[in-house]
């Protein structure tokens, strides 16, 4: 039922993906949205996977072998990640990567960005990376990482592709079209380095606490309303 659905979704409302080509002509900027062991890593807190997810796993694995290549070629990276006060909520999500606990940190896989002299690292405490990039003086860390690097288009992975990557790309968008972004011009999501959690029906309807979230259904629409907000959606990236 939840297959016909997806499909029948993907009929009415397309999402277009092309693939992209990177060089050095394009100033290209890296964006890795909370690849951290709270929302990636089996068994790592309250909102990462129970079990193994195929969804999850090819986005980590897809974002991996683009920050490596970034790094290679001292192309910039951002990575958010997810990092929460014990007693300040974020509903309608139950407790989750608390600063200071291992939910809060890279995936094994990335700790090597903390020694990445072309890595950010922005810890954020709320959905959207660019409202978490907000600092006390009125400045925006991801603003500034734009700016100081001349950033004309930026390529953004991660999850959840309907939560905070959806958020940070509407965001993103708004503030390239105020004019806040120079020299931004282009917002591109990769669909397979990016993923969302699943909760079938049948499982939300046990816990009157917890609504349904169909994976593949809300990653295509995370996908659909990205796009809808101005983003380019990649089916695949390549290097020249």
């Amino acid at each position: 039922m939840v297959s016909q659905t997806v499909d029948l979704l993907r009929e009415e409302l397309p999402v277009e993906q092309q693939p992209l080509h990177l060089s050095s002509d394009i100033k290209t900027g890296l964006v890795l949205v909370d690849l951290v062991n709270g929302f990636c890593t089996v068994g790592s807190g309250n909102l990462a996977p129970r079990q193994p997810d195929k969804q999850i796993s090819g986005m980590v694995d897809a974002s991996v072998r683009l920050s490596k290549v970034f790094a290679q070629k001292n192309w910039p990276i951002l990575a958010f990640l997810d990092n929460h006060h014990p007693d300040i909520p974020e509903p309608p999500y139950p407790p989750h990567c608390i600063a200071g606990t291992h939910e809060a940190n890279l995936i094994p896989e990335l700790l090597w960005l903390e020694n990445e002299p072309n890595a950010t690292l922005r810890r954020k405490d709320c959905i959207d990376g660019f409202v978490g990039s907000i600092e006390k003086d009125g400045s925006n860390v991801f603003v500034d990482w734009v700016k100081n690097n001349q950033i004309k288009q930026v390529l953004v992975v991660g999850i959840c592709t309907d939560i905070c990557v959806m958020d940070f790309v509407s965001s993103a968008l708004a503030a390239r079209n105020r004019g806040l972004l120079p020299p931004l011009e282009n917002v591109i999501v990769y669909s397979k380095a990016c993923a969302t959690y699943d909760i079938p029906l049948h499982v939300a309807k046990t816990n009157k606490d917890v609504i349904s979230h169909p994976q593949e259904l809300m990653h295509h629409i995370g996908l659909y309303i990205s796009r809808g907000r101005g983003a380019k959606i990649a089916s695949e990236v390549l290097f020249d």
